[in-house]
C-alpha cells in the first residue's frame, strides 16, 4: 500500500487545539509559579522546542519509524534502567537522570510516546492473530518490563496510565469480546480486593504499595481520620469553589486568594488545576475541559481515518494518554480520586512531560497527513 501526504488533510484544529491550550497553560503556570521568571522561561522554551519538534515528526512518515520498533523499545527499557542506576532522587522517588547540555529530565515520560509507538507498530503487524493466547503473552511481557521498571522508581502514577493506555492499544487492534470480558474480570476482582484490604483495615498485606501510598488512599477513604495526608485536596477544593463562576482574576493577589495566602502545595504541577479554578471560575475550568474535549475528539477522527491498523492504535493510544491524564489530575484536584501526583497536560511545569506530549501529537499529524494513492 503507497501513501502520499497531502497538506490539506493536515488537521490544522488539531495544532490550534494544542497551541491555545499550551498558551493557556503557560499564563496559569506564570500565576501558579509566583510569577517565576527562570520557572516560565524553561516553559516557553519547552513549548517551542516541541512545537518544533511535533511539526519535525508530522512529516517522518511513522510507518517507516515502526520499523524501528525494536530499537525503539531497547531505548526505552535503557533510559529507565538508566534512571534505576543513575537516578535522582527527589522527595523518596529517583525518577530523574541528568545528561549534560540537556539538564535534568524524566525518561518516565518520554516512555509514554516511545510505548505507544512501538505498540503501535507490534499490534499492527500482529492484528490478524492478536488474540492467540501466544501472543497475547508477549505482548503482556513486553508491556511489563518497562512498566515494572517504572513502578520500582517508584512511580505508580505514571504504572497506570502506561497500562491505561496499553489496555485502550491492546482493545483497539482486535482483541476479541471474551478476552476483554476475562481480563475486565479480573480487574474487577483485582479492584474490589483492593477495596476490601483497605475498608478492612488489611491494606498491610499488600506488599507493592509504598507508605506514602497507603496514606494517601486512607485519606481519600477517611478524609476526617487522615486529615494531616489530605489537606492540599481540601484546599484544592476550597480554592475551586472559592472562584465561583466568574473567578476572581488572572494573577490575583487578594487577601482571600487562597494560592496567595499559600495555603496549596504543588500549584504548579499536580494541583494547577486549582489556581485555574480559582482565579478563571467554573466558566474558565468548563472552557479549558471543553478544548480537552476538542483534542481528543479530533485525534480519534484522526485514528478513524487511519489508513492502517498502527495508525488507529497509535491515535487510540495518544487519545487515551491525553484523556486519562487529564481526568485524573481533575478528579485528584476535586478529591474524586486518591492524590495520585499526575500533572494536567500542557498546563503542569515540565519540560519532559510538555517535549513528550509533542511527540505525541506530531506521530498523529503525521497519521493524519497521510492518504492512499489511488
Amino acid at each position: 500500500m503507497k501513501f502520499k501526504y497531502s497538506i490539506k488533510a493536515h488537521s490544522l484544529f488539531l495544532l490550534a487545539v494544542v497551541t491555545v491550550l499550551n498558551f493557556l497553560g503557560i499564563l496559569i503556570l506564570r500565576s501558579a509559579s509566583n510569577m517565576d521568571a527562570a520557572i516560565v522561561s524553561r516553559q516557553i522554551v519547552g513549548s517551542l522546542a516541541g512545537f518544533a519538534i511535533c511539526l519535525a515528526i508530522s512529516f517522518i512518515d511513522y510507518n517507516r519509524l515502526i520499523k524501528y520498533n525494536f530499537l525503539i523499545y531497547l531505548g526505552i527499557v535503557i533510559m529507565l534502567a538508566a534512571v534505576a542506576v543513575w537516578g535522582a532522587v527527589h522527595k523518596g522517588a529517583g525518577r530523574w537522570i541528568v545528561l549534560p547540555v540537556v539538564g535534568q529530565i524524566q525518561p518516565a515520560e518520554f516512555v509514554k510516546a516511545g510505548l505507544i509507538l512501538f505498540f503501535g507498530g507490534y499490534f499492527g503487524r500482529t492484528q490478524e492473530h492478536i488474540n492467540e493466547p501466544k501472543n497475547l503473552f508477549l505482548s503482556f511481557l513486553l508491556f511489563a518490563i518497562p512498566a515494572l521498571l517504572v513502578f520500582i522508581e517508584p512511580n505508580l502514577s505514571t504504572t497506570i496510565i502506561l497500562t491505561v493506555i496499553f489496555t485502550v492499544m491492546l482493545v483497539v487492534s482486535g482483541l476479541s469480546i471474551s478476552w476483554i470480558l476475562v481480563f475486565g474480570a479480573l480487574a474487577g476482582l483485582a479492584a474490589g480486593l483492593l477495596v476490601f484490604l483497605f475498608t478492612t483495615d488489611n491494606y498491610q498485606l499488600i506488599p507493592f504499595i509504598q507508605g506514602y501510598q497507603k496514606n494517601r488512599i486512607l485519606s481519600f477513604l477517611y478524609p476526617e481520620q487522615y486529615s494531616d495526608t489530605f489537606f492540599q485536596q481540601a484546599n484544592s477544593i476550597m480554592a475551586i469553589g472559592s472562584g465561583g463562576f466568574f473567578g476572581k482574576g488572572l494573577y490575583n493577589t487578594d487577601i482571600s486568594s487562597v494560592k496567595a495566602g499559600n495555603f496549596l502545595i504543588e500549584e504548579d504541577t499536580d494541583f494547577i488545576f486549582a489556581i485555574i479554578g480559582e482565579e478563571l471560575g467554573f466558566r474558565g475550568c468548563l472552557a479549558i475541559l471543553f478544548l480537552y474535549i476538542a483534542l481528543i475528539l479530533t485525534i480519534l477522527w484522526i485514528a478513524m481515518k487511519s489508513k492502517n491498523m498502527a495508525g488507529a492504535v497509535i491515535c487510540a493510544g495518544v487519545a487515551a494518554w491525553i484523556g486519562f491524564q487529564t481526568f485524573t489530575n481533575i478528579a485528584v484536584a476535586t478529591a474524586l480520586f486518591p492524590n495520585t501526583g499526575v500533572t494536567l497536560p500542557f498546563f503542569s511545569r515540565g519540560a519532559s512531560s510538555l517535549l513528550s506530549l509533542y511527540i505525541g501529537i506530531g506521530l498523529v499529524s503525521n497519521i493524519g497527513l497521510q492518504t492512499r494513492e489511488l
